[in-house]
């Protein structure tokens, strides 16, 4: 699988996918700016009177319920059904799902749209498949990845998405064999947002790469490295998030394969 990681994102620098986002309010602009790094498109829309327009021309959707209010849920309720209506491929982040009743109840109508992938870290994804109830603290996960595998294997039967728990071991649950990805840096946990640059940069993926197993992997696998790379030319949280989006943007093959750290196990 790893050999095909840097053509996939070849084929999606080349393609420069049309992403829709209905993201959060403090992520906004690191997402639209990972995708643009990237090479990809973004469009960060949730007007409910564009929605068709706006779902029909975009190649994947990015849903992710950071900030809520009404009509923002409403938009992503709207967007999810028609993705799923149209067969277009989307990706759900559940930021901080079981912290509220309001989160958990959206994420329960959300859920039945069949997103195409779920990213979250471990507490969120362990709360969404309600297997095991863990306290939240706020967004951030009090359950390390590797604890929420039999709830991403939960998610994955009931909705048949790819499930990917961010963490300091990156971990994507598909039709086979998880996929564990070992790259990234701890100064990255510093930096608001970099989870949901992650799903940005999913959706980027399923945009373009037929077997979503693989997309969601080489998406991750990317960012970690990028991170990785970043940190080693960075004194702290700010100058990371500059280097980050050049080594999105300027990172090449050699560099790519000399840092992937990646497993697959049974």
């Amino acid at each position: 699988m790893e050999n095909l990681f840097w053509k996939h994102i070849e084929a999606v620098k080349n393609a420069a996918p049309l992403v829709q986002n209905i993201t959060n309010f403090v992520v906004m602009n690191n997402t639209a700016n990972a995708l643009l790094a990237l090479g990809a498109s973004p469009i960060m829309s949730h007007g409910h009177d564009e929605i068709k327009d706006i779902g029909t021309i975009c190649q994947s959707l990015v849903i992710n319920i950071g900030t809520l209010d009404d009509y923002w849920s409403q938009a992503m309720l709207k967007s999810a059904e028609f993705a799923n209506q149209i067969k277009k491929p989307w990706v759900l982040d559940p930021v901080g799902a079981g912290a509220s009743h309001y989160r958990t109840t959206l994420l329960d109508q959300l859920l039945e749209y069949r997103p195409t992938v779920i990213r979250g870290n471990g507490s969120e994804i362990m709360a969404l498949a309600q297997v095991k109830r863990t306290k939240t603290k706020g967004v951030d996960s009090t359950a390390f990845s590797t604890d929420a595998i039999e709830a991403a294997k939960v998610l994955h039967k009931k909705y048949d998405a790819v499930v990917c728990i961010s963490g300091e071991t990156d971990i994507v649950v598909g039709d086979h064999t998880p996929v564990f990805i070992k790259n990234g840096d701890v100064m990255m946990t510093k930096v608001t947002g970099l989870g949901c640059s992650a799903t940005a940069i999913i959706g980027a993926f399923i945009a373009i790469i037929e077997d979503k197993t693989e997309a969601v992997s080489a998406a991750m696998a990317l960012l970690g490295i990028c991170g990785e790379l970043a940190a080693q030319n960075s004194a702290g949280p700010g100058s990371l998030q500059v280097q980050l989006l050049d080594k999105l943007y300027n990172i090449t093959e050699k560099e790519f394969l000399a840092t992937l750290k990646i497993e697959s196990n049974g």
